[in-house]
């Protein structure tokens, strides 16, 4: 039970302060500058809030946070169905607590708007096809996840795999964020999607499917070509 709690908790400070900053950033940038300011801002608060779960709740759930992390982690073998079952239940359910909190607060201020929902076509910053943004999740999930594998995998990379995971998060934010808002983790879409409704909720299929599409590819190749006598 306390690896459910740990991802519930989890999954809600990710969701929290991830999208909150989104919802932030955007009343509070323009132009250029700002978007670029933005976008930085909301990779990096994605990314840090990882560093800072990952060795908070990393020693009592590895601090998946994440659904598609989860998926990874199970087709690699190193968790078995009950457990996967109960993360992601877990996770989803914090991913709604993060976005209750978040509602809360947006509906307090005059001026805040949005809960950071995922999107293409004209949910897009770029007017992404539905097409590229199944590609763009898929892929950017699919590196997220084959670092997590990778540097998990051996006892002397593990002490710093927090740092690395966050970073590669942080990354995968950066190209991200102006193509589909970035989701690589389908609890952080879901819950934002259904508060929302409307055309956030239409499009949710897709940052459900395309993550757990990349994740199990990562855990594919993974075991086919990168594990090792640790793994």
């Amino acid at each position: 039970m306390n690896k459910y709690v740990a991802e519930f908790i989890g999954t809600m400070i990710l969701v929290f302060f991830g999208t909150g900053t989104a919802v932030v950033t955007s009343g509070l940038t323009a132009g250029i500058a700002g978007s670029f300011v933005g976008v930085m801002a909301i990779a990096l608060a994605f990314g840090l809030t990882i560093v800072a779960g990952a060795y908070a709740i990393g020693h009592i759930s590895g601090c998946h946070v994440n659904p598609a992390v989860s998926l990874g982690v199970f087709m690699a073998g190193r968790m078995d169905a009950k457990d996967f079952g109960g993360y992601v239940i877990a996770q989803i359910i914090g991913a709604f607590a993060g976005t209750g909190l978040l509602q809360f607060i947006v509906s307090s201020s005059n001026t805040l708007k949005g809960l950071g929902a995922n999107g293409y076509g004209t949910a897009s910053a770029v007017g992404l096809n539905m097409g590229g943004a199944f590609v763009v999740e898929t892929f950017l999930t699919f590196v997220f996840v084959l670092v997590i594998l990778g540097v998990t995998s051996s006892e002397k990379t593990s002490s710093i795999a927090g740092i690395v995971i966050g970073a590669t998060l942080t990354m995968v934010h950066l190209i991200g964020i102006p193509l589909t808002g970035t989701s690589v983790n389908p609890a952080r879409s879901l819950s934002p999607a259904v508060f929302l409704g409307g055309e956030a909720l239409s499009q949710v299929w897709l940052f459900i499917v395309a993550p757990l599409v990349g994740a199990a590819i990562a855990a594919i190749v993974h075991r086919g070509w990168f594990s090792n006598d640790e793994d």
